[in-house]
Formats: structure tokens, sequence, C-alpha cells
């Protein structure tokens, strides 16, 4: 990990748009086009969304986003690191610095949503504390989905 950068950058990068590209060819054979809850570059750079990107050695290798609901409630969104470069962490830390921003802005709750074969990623928010959930915002109750959410601290102001 010495050598991963992680920050905060525009989905509108071509590097940036190959990695929604293949999260998006990851995902296809795993469930009907109905229940892929995608977004898309453009969505992504939207004002209520920060999008994380890790990178060695400047090359592009994993993102995530968060996505301001309202307030109390964020998400995160578009969780993806190259097959190369899973097991080592990056995934961890990109959701790391998402969890982060959202108790900086003072949000109360983190939720998400992820396929059913995608057991990586399960364990990944599970070690990060986010424990099951049922289904929220617009998003249908569905075989194919598995919700978390991970309520966090309220900072106190000073």
């Amino acid at each position: 990990m010495a050598s991963v950068e992680i920050r905060e950058e525009t989905p509108l990068q071509d590097d940036v748009r190959a990695l929604i590209a293949e999260l998006n060819a990851f995902l296809e054979p795993l469930c009907p086009p109905e229940f892929r809850f995608c977004m898309t570059a453009e969505e992504m750079a939207a004002p209520n969304t920060t999008v994380f990107v890790a990178r060695r050695d400047g090359v592009a290798i994993g993102c995530g986003a968060l996505l301001r609901h309202d307030a109390e409630l964020a998400e995160v969104k578009r969780m993806y690191v190259r097959q190369t470069e899973q097991g080592r962490g990056v995934g961890g830390a990109i959701l790391e610095r998402i969890v982060a921003r959202a108790k900086e802005e003072g949000i109360a709750i983190l939720k998400l949503e992820t396929g059913d074969q995608q057991p990586a990623a399960c364990k990944i928010y599970e070690r990060a504390g986010f424990r099951l959930c049922p289904a929220f915002a617009d998003y249908p109750e569905s075989a194919y989905s598995v919700f978390y959410e991970k309520p966090l601290a309220r900072s106190v102001a000073a």
C-alpha cells in the first residue's frame, strides 16, 4: 500500500472512465440489468458525490464514491479495484477514505448496496464495521442485492 495514493478526483478522466467500464463489465454477468445500480461518470461528477481514486505510480487502479442523499444519509457507490490489485488492501483503504469523509461532514449513517455474488466485497464492508440492513432509498428488495449500513459517530460542534 505504500506506493498507492488515494485522492479525491473527477470521474471525468479517461482512466477513471476505464475503471467504471471495467466495473460495469464485471457486474454484467452477475445479475439482470434491472438489478444493476450503476452510476455513469457524469452522474458521479454531480455535486452530491465525491469520487476517490487509488493510483499506483500514477495509474488508476481503484475507485469508490460517497453519494450524499441528504444531511443524514450517504451511500458508498462504485467501489472497484482492478483484479491485479485485489487482495492488497486497496479496497479497504478507499472505503476508509469514504467513511472518514462522511464522518467529517457529520453524516449520521452510511449505507450501501452490493451484489450477492460478491463475497470479497462483503468481507471488506463487514471488516469496516458495516452490518446487514434492509433495502433503503429507492432500492427494491432483491435476491441479487445485499444491503449494509454503518452508523457514524456524530461530531460535536465546539
